[in-house]
């Protein structure tokens, strides 16, 4: 009677873990990647369609270095 209810226990542990490990969590894990990289597509091509910032890299006798 032992052995059956330990190998039930341990059946039961094993199909547990088996359907835990196929619950879909690498998919979700992969929408969640793709919504990552076409949202920072979004942003780089945005930030390529502005205006570049131009900095001006002329100090003068008042500007201090840091």
């Amino acid at each position: 009677m032992k052995l059956a209810q330990l190998s039930a226990f341990a059946a039961a542990l094993v199909m547990s873990s088996v359907v835990l490990a196929e619950g879909g969590g690498d998919r979700a894990f992969e929408k969640m990647m793709a919504a990552n990289d076409r949202s920072v597509e979004k942003f780089v091509a945005k930030e390529q369609a502005r205006d570049p910032v131009v900095l001006n890299e002329k100090k003068d006798d008042k500007t201090k270095d840091l």
